[in-house]
């Protein structure tokens, strides 16, 4: 097994060498394990996908490092952990959950600039940057080299305004953030305009953007990290939905033809 330091440099390497890479975002250990017998380099979380599991609309801090602590003991590979907005708005508070993801075997995480608050979706510029520049030091104090991602959320929250996002990622990255994310673009001219405002890696998130976009048109926009948020557990749930419906509407059971192959499983899970 690999320790935590190696996972943390292989981590550290994928965003360097050239091109984007694909990080898949499981939402338990057993999406965990098949991504990884499948010949993925890294995880991330989803706090999304594992408020879903769970039948909640959200979750709290203590049950994404859980979630953290399932998936990175579930396989050999790096995980980045989504910590949504790290559980506090003051920066010192909220900081304390990079030390708690590292300590749940993540060697990435990120902290974003949203609020949790649908009156004030998105935190007040200063507070943002601070909240990084919090997050950076506790990075930093970590024995190993903790890849910490910043997030600025404008455009999932209705807040399209290209010029602040852009701000906000070139101040985060000031502050020392390692990895720079705006889930929410959608088009490639959009994706292309943050990317090359910035020089840290950018993650783009594919469950908001333009779905024909390929990894070979996003790398050559720039784009170092390819994430896919809550979108796969979302496609489950359609596939669960389609059944049940199936069952309840037409009393017929076609889907088991689907079936993802036992033999497949097994070998993943053993």
């Amino acid at each position: 097994m690999r320790t935590q330091a190696d996972k943390a440099a292989r981590f550290r390497e994928l965003h360097q060498r050239q091109g984007a890479f694909i990080i898949p975002n499981p939402w338990d250990a057993g999406t965990a394990k098949l991504l990884a017998a499948m010949g993925f380099e890294a995880l991330a979380t989803t706090s999304l996908g594992l408020a879903n599991t769970l039948g909640r609309v959200s979750v709290s801090l203590d049950a994404i490092i859980e979630n953290c602590r399932q998936i990175a003991d579930a396989t050999d590979l790096p995980v980045n952990a989504d910590l949504e907005n790290c559980g506090a708005d003051d920066p010192k508070t909220a900081a304390k959950a990079i030390a708690r993801a590292a300590e749940a075997g993540a060697v990435g995480g990120s902290i974003e600039d949203s609020t949790g608050d649908p009156q004030r979706p998105i935190y007040d510029f200063s507070l943002a940057v601070e909240r990084v520049q919090a997050a950076v030091e506790a990075a930093r104090a970590l024995p190993f080299p903790f890849t910490l991602t910043a997030r600025a959320e404008n455009f999932l929250y209705g807040r399209k305004d290209l010029d602040d996002t852009i701000k906000r990622l070139q101040a985060f990255e000031a502050a020392g953030a390692d990895v720079l994310y705006s889930p929410g673009l959608y088009d490639l001219a959009t994706i292309k305009a943050v990317v090359s405002a910035v020089q840290r890696p950018f993650n783009l998130v594919m469950g908001f953007a333009d779905p024909t976009l390929t990894v070979e048109q996003l790398s050559a926009a720039g784009v170092k990290r390819i994430s896919v948020g809550g979108a796969m557990e979302r496609h489950a749930l359609a596939a669960f939905l389609r059944c049940a419906r199936e069952m309840k509407d037409q009393g017929s059971f076609t889907y088991v033809r689907d079936m993802a192959p036992i033999k497949e499983v097994r070998a993943a899970f053993g």
